[in-house]
């Protein structure tokens, strides 16, 4: 069992502040959060800020920062499972996927066999698929995959996707996202490579955004980014969001995209880094800036607020009934009840 009684919580100062409420809407005006980076600054008191008055209408005033469970080495990729009636998270280092649920905390879910074998190919992005089914960014196994088990009796068997652009073998697939056609969309930065880009098992020259389509064969969206990140689209699927985690390209880009489920030109949508990202119904985009928290911004790129954590922040999700606003930040699965409704609820 990862979650740990608060009062364990209470023994550190950071997870103190992280175990703190955090309530108001304050009138407040680097590299990618990934493992192997070096440690963020010291946690700081979560805190909500508003920057603009429709800020509330989505984060209310007295809004709480729950920590659910904590212990983790690098948490990502959470995705609310309804036949599960609980929440899954990736766990990179470890190798393994959580479980998380009201009243019974957190428990590894998939994870390596005491030799050290199976795992979840040390997923990163994780969601399901239009039949239910959950589909991995595996991480360390370097493919598109879909986990071929029961809910209630999970085992490390997948059934691969895409693996390979063009021949060459990809870097390390990060984040993803499915059209309502079908398609699917997503990112292959080298965060997986112990060397980066100057890893001897790197075999592609870029880092790139992809679409493979329900039929049809894999497409590059995008060579031109140095460390594309997360994705999401709009509610009507006519865009798609790809976040740049590197401080040299800090925006989020948002691309057309048309009724077939193609890919069209792109436009700087705002400029921060980010990371993980999730929309809501009326088209307002939450991203993960790697190194403070959510920052909530409206359909046009405005930025309404900040959901800030304290840590280091990977990805969001919605669960529950659509109003719970998932967050993963390095060792710690928090959560936010909140006005919004996520896309997709």
């Amino acid at each position: 069992m990862i979650t740990k009684p608060m009062d364990r919580l209470l023994r550190t100062a950071a997870a103190m502040a992280l175990a703190m409420a955090v309530t108001g809407c304050g009138n407040a005006d680097g590299p990618d959060a990934s493992p192997g980076d070096e440690p963020g600054p010291e946690a700081q008191l979560p805190r909500i800020e508003g920057l603009a008055p429709e800020f509330e209408d989505l984060v209310p005033a007295g809004a709480q920062v729950e920590v659910l469970s904590e212990g983790h080495a690098w948490t990502e990729g959470p995705v609310w499972v309804e036949a599960l009636a609980g929440l899954l998270y990736s766990d990179i280092p470890r190798n393994a996927i959580y479980l998380y649920r009201d009243g019974e905390g957190a428990r590894a879910w998939l994870e390596p066999d005491a030799s050290g074998q199976g795992g979840s190919g040390a997923s990163n992005g994780l969601i399901l698929d239009a039949n239910g089914a959950l589909l991995l960014a595996q991480h360390g196994d370097r493919r598109l995959a879909r986990l071929e088990a029961a809910w209630d009796a999970p085992r490390p068997t997948f059934t691969s996707l895409v693996t390979a652009f063009e021949g060459l073998r990809f870097n390390s697939p990060n984040d993803l996202v499915q059209g309502p056609n079908g398609d699917l969309y997503f990112t292959d930065p080298p965060y997986g490579l112990a060397g980066g880009d100057d890893d001897p098992a790197k075999e592609l020259e870029i880092n790139g955004v992809y679409r493979l389509p329900a039929s049809g064969a894999l497409e590059l969206i995008d060579d031109r980014l140095v460390r594309p990140n997360g994705v999401a689209l709009s509610p009507d699927a006519r865009t798609l969001y790809v976040a740049s985690s590197d401080s040299s390209q800090p925006h989020v880009f948002a691309y057309a995209v048309g009724d077939d489920g193609a890919v069209g030109d792109r436009r700087v949508f705002a400029d921060t880094r980010g990371d993980g990202m999730a929309v809501d119904r009326q088209g307002n985009l939450y991203v993960t800036e790697p190194e403070t928290g959510v920052f909530v911004f409206d359909p046009a790129g405005r930025h309404l607020g900040s959901i800030l954590t304290g840590q280091r922040t990977s990805n969001v999700a919605w669960g529950d009934d659509g109003s719970v606003l998932y967050i993963t930040a390095a060792s710690y699965l928090m959560r936010v009840r909140v006005n919004a409704i996520g896309s997709g609820f």
